[in-house]
């Protein structure tokens, strides 16, 4: 008996099935494991949506119900409609989308230029100025605040010239490729340029095209994808910014300024009608406005999905 288990054993039938069975199992625990952590991320990035989209529609009776968890048994649109009132959203919207739309088609501008540059153009300290572009994405804005405040405020070293609470900061630094994100869309740009075929350019040089008439005529209409993908991260920190915007152009009408006030004007306004101040529909009001904040970029986003996933897989951008 201990000699046929043994033969079966080593038989070459009884190794590739076994082999097989094992290759399954663990496939089997690898994709359980992957499935895990993919549920576990997404459940950390849509729960908080999910929770705000929800309670923008929940009622006071809903907020004191012990039974109501995620979605509203009497669902209503007050905190929408208040929320929309407080904060002249109109108006906001408007100024806010006018000023991201404008400064990130900027930015696609500007950092497509200097990111084709990198990628095509050999010059002395071209390392070293990619270099600190890298550096510029990691090292944080609290760390210069002061000298760009000081900067601003005393232009050019001139007391009188005083650009602090206008658009010319923000406008100055997004054109000469220092704003806000911009050493990560040139490094975006940069990979992109670097998978197009030199053969395209040579063909233009060919044809008599310069550097500048060869990126105006080849290589910027090849960039869509990327085009697309840094003008939408272009809008949405823009459209989200805070820190820029009231460090430098103090007295702005944006969203995101208006959203962070939005709790102060309703409790505010409850106080002035004689009204009182509950802190649990305040958040509620709060919520109504961040899905009406938020509503815009979902949109935009929508549209441009298909670009903007070409561009990161053709930059080289993963994880």
């Amino acid at each position: 008996m201990t000699q046929r288990l043994h033969a079966i054993a080593e038989s070459p039938r009884f190794k590739n099935n076994l082999q097989k069975w094992t290759g399954s199992v663990k496939n089997f625990i690898l994709g359980l494991g992957i499935a895990v952590i993919v549920a576990g991320v997404c459940y950390i990035i849509i729960a908080p949506l999910v929770g705000i989209i929800s309670r923008a529609f929940m009622s006071p009776s809903d907020v004191i119900n012990p039974l109501v968890f995620l979605f509203p048994l009497a669902p209503t649109l007050y905190n929408l409609r208040t929320a929309f009132d407080l904060m002249g959203y109109n108006t906001v919207l408007l100024n806010t989308l006018a000023f991201a739309v404008g400064m990130a088609v900027l930015h696609a501008l500007v950092c497509s230029f200097v990111g084709y540059g990198f990628a095509r153009f050999k010059f002395p300290g071209s390392n070293v100025l990619f270099g600190l572009v890298i550096v510029s994405i990691v090292v944080p804005i609290q760390s210069y605040m002061i000298p760009m405040f000081l900067n601003f405020r005393f232009f050019l070293g001139s007391p009188d010239l005083n650009l602090l609470g206008t658009i010319w900061p923000i406008l100055l630094l997004t054109a000469t490729g220092v704003g806000i994100r911009s050493g990560l869309y040139i490094y975006i740009f940069r990979q992109f340029f670097r998978g197009i075929p030199k053969e395209l350019e040579e063909a233009a040089f060919i044809d008599g095209a310069g550097p500048m008439g060869t990126y105006l005529r080849i290589m910027l209409p090849n960039a869509v994808p990327a085009c697309v993908t840094v003008f939408l991260f272009a809008l949405v920190w823009h459209y989200n910014d805070t820190y820029y915007t009231s460090m430098l152009m103090t007295g702005n009408n944006m969203m995101a300024s208006a959203l962070s006030s939005l709790g102060f004007s309703y409790a505010g306004w409850r106080s002035l009608m004689e009204l009182p101040v509950n802190p649990i529909l305040t958040q509620m009001v709060v919520f109504g406005g961040v899905l009406l904040a938020i509503a815009p970029v979902m949109i935009i986003y929508l549209f441009l999905q298909r670009f903007f996933v070409e561009g990161l897989e053709r930059s080289g951008i993963v994880g």
